[in-house]
């Protein structure tokens, strides 16, 4: 599902009451609009527990069906804050990570939605500086300032690091601005988005007609596709291996997780795998998966059944990272977790590009 963030609301007076809209689009197809509506079902449920929730309303277009918007009335700036920052609305954000390519991956805008690696803490560093330097700052000036501060890593910070205090009134005051900025960049991040992949020469006409100025003919889009979808695979083992250790000798980094100031690593990693399960698997089986002839069906159901195990490893842990790093049966299971995401990788990289007669070379993580 492509989704514009909503608009960012009014932090600076956080009495009044906060009017949002969201408008979403889906793939024009039975399967995807139902998983659509029983996502966005959900979400509506989890809103109408929230403190501080007035109305929350899933809308569908009669003549368009895989057309959503969501309004929204939220009691105030502080309940529609708590609300996007609950692991449910990040979990949206997540799984839309596997589907870097395109529009999403040009312009550095995947550095504008999430910074990450950050070896020094430089997202905190810069928050504070931003916040001194242009204290009323808005939209326009933040898509100047560096990417760092842009994003959903800068948003996690002034929410959950023990520094910002946001109850209190006066670092309401002197951090909401940005918050309300980050809220306005993203929308706009989102909707450059979705207008690059809609247009007439866009990302979506790219990956379906040939030849364009993107694509000679269909190899080359799956070829790309497949790239994307292995490097996208391999930033989940970076992401879970960095706090892990595994490129430090062994010795834990849990600060260097993507999210372990709202503890939601593991909950955004396993919703990502799962987005990436369905590029694989596709809608209506026009994945990557339906690209296989049939005399390889085995190696399909190996992927298959890849997916499965490194998904029941996620959904049976109740732990956070930082809590598994630190004992021995904690590290044991995330080592579980990294080796079932490798064998998913590995399968990606190897059979699934030969497969497919796919020259992968190098990916976006290579030398990292």
């Amino acid at each position: 599902m492509i989704a514009a963030p909503p608009r960012g609301p009014t932090y600076a007076q956080p009495v009044q009451t906060q009017y949002v809209v969201v408008y979403g689009e889906v793939a024009p197809s039975g399967r995807a609009v139902r998983q659509a509506q029983s996502l966005l079902n959900d979400l509506a449920e989890l809103a109408q527990q929230a403190n501080g929730s007035i109305l929350f309303s899933v809308n569908t277009e009669v003549e368009r069906p895989n057309f959503f918007s969501l309004v929204e009335i939220w009691q105030d700036a502080t309940a529609y804050a708590a609300f996007t920052s609950a692991s449910g609305f990040k979990q949206v954000v997540q799984q839309l990570q596997p589907l870097l390519i395109g529009p999403l991956a040009e312009g550095n805008r995947s550095w504008q939605v999430q910074f990450w690696p950050d070896k020094k803490n430089l997202v905190g560093r810069q928050v504070e500086q931003l916040v001194t330097a242009q204290p009323q700052i808005d939209a326009a000036a933040l898509a100047k300032s560096s990417v760092v501060v842009q994003g959903l890593s800068a948003y996690e910070y002034i929410l959950f690091d023990s520094k910002p205090d946001v109850a209190n009134d006066a670092q309401k005051a002197k951090y909401c601005p940005l918050l309300k900025a980050i809220g306005e960049r993203q929308k706009q991040l989102a909707e450059e988005i979705l207008q690059s992949w809609n247009n007439t020469d866009g990302m979506l006409a790219q990956m379906s007609k040939f030849p364009n100025q993107r694509y000679a003919d269909s190899h080359e889009a799956i070829a790309d596709l497949l790239r994307v979808q292995v490097t996208a695979i391999d930033t989940l083992k970076k992401k879970l291996g960095t706090p892990m250790g595994r490129q430090s000798k062994g010795v834990p980094q849990p600060f260097q997780a993507d999210a372990w100031r709202s503890q939601s690593s593991l909950t955004g990693l396993e919703a990502s795998l799962a987005a990436a399960k369905t590029v694989w698997e596709g809608v209506d089986n026009k994945g990557l998966r339906g690209l296989l002839p049939s005399d390889q069906k085995p190696l399909a159901d190996k992927i298959d059944a890849a997916y499965a195990a490194s998904l029941k490893l996620f959904a049976s842990n109740q732990r956070s990272l930082t809590e598994m790093l630190n004992d021995d049966a904690g590290r044991q299971q995330l080592n579980d977790l990294y080796d079932s995401l490798n064998v998913v990788h590995r399968l990606h990289e190897g059979e699934l590009a030969k497969a497919l007669g796919i020259q992968l070379g190098f990916n976006a993580n290579d030398g990292d």
